[in-house]
Formats: structure tokens, C-alpha cells, sequence
């Protein structure tokens, strides 16, 4: 399966790709099996990809690309991993182009799209959905750390302190004894922190989310450095020896209420910088503009194509398999490609409402 690094590199190759007069294919398929443990994808590839290739002239070199896509998808699909959650895959006989990514990250629904460009938009926000971040549980003896991309697990580490009893004591030795245990606390803290500061900033991770006992957790954030304490978004109760599926179910939900938080922050902050003439611009044509100016430092858009208004129509933009407002996310997310900006999916579609589904954040304005 293809981890964070590898799915952003494949991102940006399918932003260039140029297929010239042959149709693209653009295949998304949801690998998770039923309630019977029974995959559901093949009556859909099999049904889908007859009918589209059927709307094409039987001579016509466009119908003898399509149909070389899928004979070389049904041959694929053969032999697929049963660890899957998601696959997207983007064909173009005509122009020698195939590419096949097996996903850990769930895939929404079944989707197929002819084009003359790969529909990048689905892909693009499944990055979005699943970030780096890092899981942290402690207590005072050991910890366990986790770092997630992409739903898969890039690194685990384990740290083991020292174990210490209760003793019954009484006067001055009760009393070095317990400074004796808070002195163990304290460098076992140390110690974390230590491994836990290394990984965050040579891994440019921005989000942490903290499990432990109420021992250590204090230790902990008195020991970390500001920009690292300062990437800490929710602090978690788990059992010291949750199961793993337990921990990444919790740390993804923890995710998704804290980016829920933020989005309306990150919203209300674009909005108010278009109201006060700032570095900021809203709807489709206007962002449209930005990017090719190459002003846009962060676009921001709704979670739900379908939401964008304010989306004009140009010759040749009726496609049977995308929507003109698909079509409009496809090309501001290739932007962000072509041009090394940013991109924020809000998954609350009317927090972008009065603005058309679409803004950015500028690096200048002119």
C-alpha cells in the first residue's frame, strides 16, 4: 500500500499527465468488505466499464483505448491484497499511461470518470483526511508511540523506565523514598520527551494526540519544548494495553472533532481577510484568477464538490462521468500542484456556503 510520501509524489504526476485526444479513465473503488466479509466491486467494474466503452464509435481509436483500459483493470483486479480499503486507478492506453494506487484509507464509494484528465480531486482529499500525526501512551514505567500516514502505521517505538514498588515507610525515609520514585517520573519523562521531540521535528509532524496516566502527563508537558507542546491537539483517555485498532479508531475520530474545530476557525479567518481587502479571495472564478497570477498561498474548499456555485460553463465542459463544479475542483486542485500551494478540504459544506464552496489564502496581492 502506498504510504503519504509516495501517494503526494503520485499526486503530482498525475497533475502533469497530458493525455491529448484519448479519453482518461479515472477508477475509484471501495475495497472494504460487506457485512458477510464479501467484496462488492467487481458487478460495478464489470457494468460500468462495458456501458462507458459502448458510448463510443466501434472504429473510433478512443473506444480501442478505453477498451485496452479495462481488459488491463479486470487483469488487475485479479490478484488484489485483502488488506486494501481503497484503490484508484488512472488509464490511458492511448497515451501509455497507467497507474494503480492501492490505498489503506477508505475509499467513500465506487466511482468511475472518463475525461480528458485524470480526477484527481477524491485522491487529493484523502491526503487531507488522513495526515501525518503520532500517538502517544505513557505512564510512569513505560510508553508506546505510534506515527500514522495515509492509515498506515510508518513507525512504532517503545520506552521502558524503571518500575517502581509502593514501600510502607514512615518519617524521613518515606519521604526520600518518594523522592526517589518522582526523581524515576521525572527522567522516564525526560526520556520520552527526548524520543518524541527527535520524531516531530525530523518528521515535520504537526499533530499529537497524548494518552496517560495523570502522573506522567503533567511530567510530560513540563518537559516538552514550546513548538513541540504547541502541536499537542487533544490529550485521550485509552487502557494502558488498548488493542492497536482501538488506539488509531480513537486517535482518527479525535482527528476528525478537532479538524471540525479548526475549519470553522480557518473559514472565519478567510472571510475576514476578503471583508477587510486582505490577502484573501472567494469563489471559483476569482481563486481561478489567483492561481494563474500565482498569488494562492492556501486554497480552501468545501468537502463536497457539489456545493460550488458560481461556476461558468465554457465549451466542452459537459461531461457525461463530472459535474462542471467536479470538473472546477479538479482543476484548482491540480493548481495547488503546479504551483506548490497548499489545500484545505472543509468538510462542512456550509461553513463555505456564502462564499460559493471556494477561497484562498494569497501570498501577495497586486
Amino acid at each position: 500500500m502506498a504510504q503519504l510520501d509516495q501517494l503526494t509524489a503520485q499526486l503530482g504526476r498525475l497533475a502533469e499527465f497530458e493525455a491529448g485526444p484519448f479519453p482518461v479513465l479515472s477508477l475509484y473503488l471501495n475495497l472494504q468488505a460487506d457485512d458477510r466479509g464479501r467484496d462488492r466491486f467487481e458487478p460495478f467494474v464489470r457494468k460500468e466499464l462495458s456501458d462507458r466503452v459502448r458510448t463510443y464509435a466501434a472504429a473510433a481509436p478512443e473506444r480501442e483505448s478505453l477498451q485496452k483500459d479495462a481488459d488491463r483493470i479486470a487483469e488487475y483486479l485479479t490478484d488484489l491484497p485483502s488488506s486494501l480499503n481503497g484503490l484508484a486507478i488512472f488509464a490511458c492506453a492511448g497515451a501509455d499511461f497507467f497507474e494503480a494506487i492501492q490505498l489503506a484509507p477508505p475509499v467513500a464509494e465506487h466511482r468511475l470518470y472518463i475525461s480528458d484528465q485524470p480526477h484527481l480531486y477524491p485522491l487529493a482529499r484523502l491526503l487531507d483526511q488522513y495526515p501525518r500525526y503520532l500517538i502517544l501512551l505513557a505512564d510512569t514505567h513505560s510508553a508506546r508511540m505510534f506515527v500514522l500516514a495515509a492509515n498506515i502505521v510508518e513507525r512504532t517505538a517503545r520506552i521502558e523506565g524503571t518500575k517502581t514498588k509502593h514501600h510502607k515507610m514512615g518519617g524521613w525515609s518515606q519521604a526520600r523514598y518518594q523522592r526517589h520514585v518522582e526523581n524515576y517520573h521525572l527522567h522516564h519523562a525526560k526520556e520520552i520527551v527526548d524520543v518524541l521531540t527527535r520524531t516531530v521535528r525530523d518528521e515535520g509532524i504537526e499533530r499529537i494526540i497524548i494518552s496517560g496516566e495523570e502522573t506522567i502527563v503533567p511530567l510530560l508537558r513540563d518537559q516538552l519544548p514550546k513548538d513541540v507542546a504547541a502541536r499537542i491537539i487533544d490529550v485521550v483517555r485509552l487502557e494502558r494495553n488498548a488493542p492497536d485498532r482501538v488506539i488509531f479508531d480513537t486517535a482518527v475520530a479525535t482527528l476528525r472533532e478537532k479538524d471540525a474545530e479548526t475549519d470553522r476557525e480557518r473559514v472565519e479567518a478567510l472571510i475576514g481577510a476578503y471583508r477587510a481587502n486582505g490577502l484573501a479571495c472567494v469563489g471559483v472564478e476569482q481563486t481561478r484568477r489567483a492561481f494563474e497570477l500565482g498569488q494562492v498561498d492556501e486554497l480552501v474548499i468545501t468537502a463536497s464538490p457539489e456545493t460550488i456555485t458560481g461556476v461558468k460553463k465554457a465549451a466542452g465542459d459537459e461531461q457525461p462521468d463530472r459535474t462542471a463544479q467536479e470538473r472546477a475542483a479538479d482543476e484548482l486542485v491540480v493548481q495547488t500542484r503546479h504551483t506548490s500551494a497548499k489545500i484545505r478540504f472543509i468538510e462542512d459544506a456550509s461553513l463555505l456556503a456564502p462564499i460559493g464552496g471556494v477561497g484562498a489564502f494569497l501570498r501577495f496581492k497586486l
